[in-house]
């Protein structure tokens, strides 16, 4: 298909990281990151789809030494890194890179956990193993964007298998071409559909990428055998599952140097896309202060990929309000905390007030718009317009800023569930983590009494 060996190449950037090519910034970078992790995934795990998934792994005989995050339950690696991958996504409330076009951590931490946690993997290495993994994310996500994700599949569950193969054979020390053979492991179990937004496939995706991940590293220590050349062969990755193949994207320095200095965390429990708009409601409600009955119409100008993303237009559970445009706007009108989670339930898709709001919702949706920017005018019953727009694809800045705000995320989630001692331990060990000899310490910090 191509004569760039794009698989060799992204293989061997994430077999050779080391800790001296890390820059300070990316060491407090990856400990936020694992903060919201953790938060998102300590609150994940007492979900019903994470029963559900637990239950599946003890009917199976998984027991085993591995801590599944925010539980009491220990599985085999393999079961901890499916279900903790799918409870850190269970929420949507976790970070996301628009190269990556999807959610990068929840699908590298899972492997790293099980697998540092079974071979007593330093900290220092855990962190190399990170940055591998998320790097991949980028650089295969761009290898095949847009067209990957417009025909449909989710980016998270296909591109996140790369990413968690990545991390998983840099933790296990592979060559570039023991990972570029991994890669082809996981380029065959690459998987997941956004048909299936909204229902408990969609967190299931980042599990089975991060399980996929490791079984493929693993595989590939032992000697088992795939192409090395998965992302750009006929027939592979690129051209089976996207229009085109971008190498040239993919092999170029990401903005800043590094995609990570590009992460995007959330401080709203719902899919990325419903953010912007949600910021142009609260910033039109604030400044304004009118009461909702007020709004006579209600319209947005957003990128034309939200159609199939979050466009539920009469959702009816909670999980679905979290993929509802006009649901998310008409909560944030009201007055809504849209930051907390109990705020997705079934009964505020029924609520009167949100309703009527929805209906007033008329959305304009733009082709070749910057998928992060969404502009808002909201008319009155008096004829006043009142405008707002907001990019929510736009990095902080001010890294220490970002700290404090995932600071309180991390501690309204995991507190409730592990305590005020259980939350401290928990954020003792991320902090240490560059010190730690082995990662299991984290990981049983982590474990609910």
């Amino acid at each position: 298909m191509t004569a760039v060996p794009v698989t060799a190449e992204i293989a061997k950037r994430a077999a050779h990281l080391a800790w001296n090519d890390l820059p300070d910034d990316l060491i407090e970078r990856t400990k936020q990151c694992l903060l919201d992790w953790f938060a998102v995934t300590v609150a994940g795990a007492q979900e019903e789809l994470t029963d559900i998934l637990v239950a599946e792994a003890l009917e199976d005989g998984a027991k085993g030494p591995a801590t599944l995050v925010g539980r009491s339950e220990r599985l085999l690696p393999s079961a901890a890194t499916l279900i903790n991958g799918a409870a850190s996504h269970a929420l949507d409330y976790d970070d996301v890179n628009f190269a990556m076009g999807g959610h990068p951590t929840v699908t590298v931490v899972p492997a790293l956990l099980a697998l540092g946690e079974q071979t007593r993997a330093s900290g220092r290495l855990f962190i190399e193993s990170f940055v591998a993994g998320y790097e991949t994310s980028g650089r295969v996500g761009r290898l095949v964007a847009p067209s990957h994700y417009q025909k449909g599949f989710h980016v998270t569950g296909t591109v996140g298998s790369f990413s968690a193969t990545a991390a998983a054979g840099r933790m296990l020390g592979l060559s570039d071409k023991q990972l570029a053979v991994a890669f082809g492991i996981a380029a065959t179990q690459a998987a997941g559909l956004k048909s299936n937004f909204g229902t408990m496939c969609k967190p299931l995706h980042a599990g089975t990428a991060s399980e996929h991940g490791l079984r493929a590293a693993r595989l590939a220590a032992k000697g088992f055998t795939a192409r090395g050349d998965s992302l750009e062969c006929d027939q592979g990755f690129a051209s089976s599952q996207s229009d085109h193949m971008n190498a040239d994207a993919a092999l170029a320095a990401p903005p800043q140097g590094w995609h990570l200095r590009n992460n995007l965390f959330k401080y709203h429990a719902a899919c990325y896309l419903t953010h912007a708009p949600i910021e142009c409601a609260k910033e039109i409600r604030l400044k304004n202060n009118f009461p909702p009955e007020r709004v006579k119409k209600i319209m947005l100008r957003i990128d034309s990929g939200s159609d199939k993303v979050c466009n539920i237009p009469h959702p009816t559970t909670g999980l679905e309000a979290k993929f509802s445009l006009r649901q998310t706007i008409a909560m944030a009108l009201t007055g809504v905390d849209t930051a907390n989670l109990d705020s997705y339930n079934d009964a505020i898709t029924q609520d009167l007030r949100i309703r009527t709001l929805r209906e007033k919702v008329d959305i304009d949706f733009k082709p070749d718009w910057a998928h992060s920017l969404a502009e808002m005018a909201i008319q009155l019953d008096d004829g006043t317009t009142i405008e707002a727009s907001h990019d929510s694809g736009i990095p902080w800045a001010d890294v220490a800023k970002q700290r404090q705000a995932i600071e309180a995320k991390y501690e309204s989630l995991v507190t409730p569930i592990l305590g005020a001692a259980g939350a401290k331990r928990l954020h003792d060990a991320i902090e240490r983590i560059d010190s730690l000899a082995d990662v299991g310490e984290l990981a049983r910090a982590s474990a609910k009494a």
